[in-house]
């Protein structure tokens, strides 16, 4: 397993972990309620595929990328609605781009894994 594969995971993970608590510190309109709650289904989806993609299996990797992904684009009307205050648009915006840095970490050191569990 590459370094940048791990890393990827290990930020992938922490977001799947940091949407578990979306419902708890949402004041129920930035985000909204329903919205928190999907964040949590996704975060609890995406721990089980970190630990399977950690693991080694490499389809877990890609649906993990997937449901993050998913996930991330959540967080985008933040940028589209309008009186969204600026601290939930800085903490949507970091989301983002936490996200698409561990994706391309996984992405980056895929193809070894992926040759790996081949053999």
């Amino acid at each position: 397993m590459s370094r940048s594969y791990r890393v990827g995971l290990i930020i992938l993970g922490v977001l799947s972990v940091a949407d578990l608590a979306s419902p708890l510190i949402t004041d129920g309109q930035h985000p909204p309620m329903f919205i928190a709650l999907i964040g949590s289904a996704f975060g609890v989806i995406s721990i089980v595929l970190s630990i399977l993609a950690w693991r080694g299996r490499s389809a877990a990797a890609v649906a993990l990328i997937a449901v993050r992904l998913l996930s991330a684009l959540t967080a985008v009307p933040a940028f589209t609605t309008p009186g969204v205050p600026s601290v939930p648009m800085v903490l949507a915006g970091v989301f983002i781009a936490l996200t698409l840095a561990g994706v391309i970490a996984v992405l980056s050191g895929f193809r070894r894994v992926a040759a790996a569990s081949a053999r």
